[in-house]
């Protein structure tokens, strides 16, 4: 059997094992633990809305508030697992295609490998806090958000970048927010398999949880550009400073708890594609 063959079988079982059971389990785990921190997230964002906001609403408050559970630290490390399963299923998503009839197109592909990087970063922060929650996970978001758009506008036209990047997290939570609005998440999920209490849980939760999704993507991004226009850093806002800026309008701490509770009903929709979405 000669070099060509054996690249071609090698190829052959690495594109079988990536659509195989190993993939749908990784991205079943990937889903369910990014669920889990939507919830988390939403639920702190909700005791801010009513006036005990112990923690912050990002991904950091909610590694603190897991610790302190009953078994912490083993949901601590189940969770970064999870995320590792979810950034390897993007992974063989952009090296093999994804399912559906444009999942092997290059723009499919290229979004599967941002979407990789950014939750192998995410499961690290994760398994760096289950490793040392004193040490990491408990700096603020906020801050961080800061500090990476400061650094950034030091550089040669890095106010241009960071307003570039603003606005592409803009574009993206108003797609979200429209994707959801128009259940195109429909197209992913198993066919003939949801009753009609089961779509209707996912049509609640995804409408619900992708509208108040996108409006927090969208209003960080716009916070970014406003940083980037007045050559201010300090005016980049984390997810915790994004949504209590919700309270700070017109309709004051019940945007953000309508907001908050969008995010819990995101974190339900996670659970749901765990089950029942195509992978």
């Amino acid at each position: 059997m000669n070099a060509r063959v054996l690249a071609r079988t090698g190829r052959s079982r690495a594109r079988r094992a990536a659509n195989g059971s190993a993939a749908e389990g990784a991205a079943r785990a990937g889903l369910t633990a990014r669920g889990v921190i939507y919830l988390l997230v939403g639920v702190l964002a909700l005791q801010i809305a009513f006036g005990d906001g112990r923690r912050q609403a990002d991904r950091g408050g909610a590694l603190a508030e897991l610790s302190d559970r009953p078994f912490g630290a083993v949901l601590l490390w189940a969770l970064g697992a999870g995320l590792v399963g979810m950034a390897l299923w993007r992974l063989s998503e952009a090296l093999f295609g994804a399912v559906g009839k444009d999942g092997h197109t290059a723009r499919k592909r290229l979004a599967a490998a941002a979407r990789c990087v950014f939750y192998a970063f995410v499961a690290y922060s994760v398994l760096a806090f289950a490793a040392d929650p004193g040490g990491h996970g408990g700096g603020s978001g906020d801050q961080q958000s800061r500090d990476v758009t400061a650094r950034v506008m030091e550089v040669p036209a890095g106010p241009w970048l960071v307003g570039a990047a603003g606005a592409a997290v803009v574009v993206a939570g108003v797609v979200i927010g429209v994707q959801a609005l128009r259940r195109s998440y429909h197209k992913k999920l198993k066919p003939g398999e949801l009753d009609p209490r089961a779509r209707r849980l996912v049509d609640v939760t995804g409408v619900g949880g992708g509208a108040a999704r996108g409006a927090v993507f969208a209003a960080a991004g716009a916070f970014a550009v406003r940083a980037a226009v007045d050559y201010r850093p300090d005016k980049a806002k984390g997810l915790d400073d994004t949504l209590r800026s919700f309270a700070d309008t017109p309709l004051g701490p019940w945007l953000l708890a309508c907001v908050a509770a969008g995010l819990v009903l995101f974190g339900v929709f996670s659970f749901a594609l765990a089950r029942w979405r195509r992978v």
